[in-house]
C-alpha cells in the first residue's frame, strides 16, 4: 500500500504541467507546436531559452517536492525502504507528467522530471554523472534526444552498481534490490518508447538539432505588439 501511496502522490504533483501552463499564459498550446510535447526541448524552440529554463524548473521540482514528501512521511517508519519509495515517488510524477489525464494523456516525456529524481533521490555523485553524459553528448551532437536516451544508460548501470554497494542503504543492496533495479528499468524503458519517434531520426539521421541561442518560432513579444495593434 504505501508504494501505492507514493505513486499517486508522485502523479498528483505530475500533473503540474509547467509547459502547458507557461504556454497558455502566453497564448500558446505547447503542444500544437514543434513536436506536439509539452516538454522544456519543445518550448525552447516554441518560445525559447527564457521559458524553456521555467520549464525545466518547474518540472524538476514537481519531482523533488513529491520525494520530499515522500522522505518526510516515511524517513522514520521505512527507513531500509526510503529510497525505493523515492523512486516510486518520482516514477509516479513521471507518470503524471507524460500522461496527464485532463489533457487526454497528452505530456512531456520525462527528462526533466528524471532531474528531479537525480537531484533530490539520488545524490550528488549521480547528479554530477548525469549533467556530464547529457550536456557532454548535447554540446557535442546537439541531440537533446541522445542526451536523455544515455542519461538513462547511466541511471540503470549507476543504479545497478551502486545500490549493490550499499550506496544506497543495506536494505536497497539485500532486500529490495531487485525492486529497485526493476523500477528504475521501466522508467528507462518508458523513456525509450517516449523517445521511439527520436530513435528511428536518430538511425535515419533526420534528428532535428537543438541550439540554445536558436530563434524561437514563436515571438510572444511581437505576438503581444500585433494583438494590441489590432485592439488599437
Amino acid at each position: 500500500m504505501v508504494r501505492v501511496i507514493c505513486l499517486l502522490i508522485g502523479y498528483a504533483l505530475g500533473l503540474i504541467q509547467t509547459g502547458y501552463i507557461i504556454g497558455r499564459i502566453k497564448g500558446v498550446d505547447i503542444r500544437q507546436h514543434g513536436s506536439k510535447n509539452a516538454g522544456t526541448t519543445n518550448m525552447l524552440r516554441t518560445l525559447g531559452l527564457k521559458y524553456a529554463g521555467m520549464v525545466l524548473l518547474g518540472d524538476v521540482l514537481k519531482c523533488g517536492i513529491a520525494i520530499l514528501i515522500v522522505n518526510f512521511m516515511y524517513k522514520d517508519i521505512y527507513p531500509d525502504m526510503l529510497p525505493l519509495l523515492k523512486v516510486y515517488a518520482a516514477t509516479g510524477t513521471i507518470l503524471g507528467h507524460n500522461y496527464p489525464f485532463y489533457l487526454k494523456f497528452k505530456g512531456g516525456k520525462g527528462i526533466a522530471a528524471t532531474a528531479g529524481l537525480v537531484i533530490f533521490g539520488f545524490g550528488p555523485l549521480m547528479t554530477i554523472l548525469g549533467i556530464i553524459t547529457f550536456f557532454g553528448i548535447f554540446f557535442i551532437t546537439h541531440y537533446v534526444s541522445l542526451g536523455s536516451i544515455f542519461v538513462y544508460v547511466g541511471i540503470i548501470i549507476e543504479g545497478f552498481i551502486l545500490s549493490k554497494s550499499g550506496y544506497f542503504g543495506q536494505g536497497i543492496a539485500t532486500t529490495y534490490f531487485v525492486e529497485f533495479n526493476a523500477l528504475l528499468w521501466f522508467l528507462a524503458i518508458l523513456t525509450w518508447w517516449r523517445h521511439r519517434v527520436n530513435i528511428v531520426n536518430l538511425i535515419k539521421g533526420t534528428e532535428r538539432k537543438t541550439y540554445l541561442k536558436g530563434k524561437p518560432e514563436i515571438d510572444v513579444n511581437e505576438k503581444k505588439e500585433n494583438k494590441e495593434g489590432k485592439n488599437g
